[in-house]
């Protein structure tokens, strides 16, 4: 059977830590900061861990 290939995709959009776990930035820090505040701004400005439940389904696209 051939090597799995990596979804190129969800490699732009994930990154595998050295603990194994997968972090992701938040969506909608892209534009239209003016309806957002201060807080809601800063906290989208920062990446954060997937969900547990979903991080089978990723490494399988990502192919680690």
């Amino acid at each position: 059977m051939p090597k799995m290939k990596t979804h190129r995709a969800s490699a732009k959009r994930f990154r595998v830590t050295a603990t194994g776990k997968i972090k992701r930035d938040h969506a909608g820090a892209g534009h239209m900061f003016t309806g957002k505040t201060r807080e809601r701004k800063r906290r989208l400005g920062s990446s954060t861990l997937v969900a547990a439940v979903d991080a089978p389904r990723i490494k399988i696209l990502l192919a680690c």
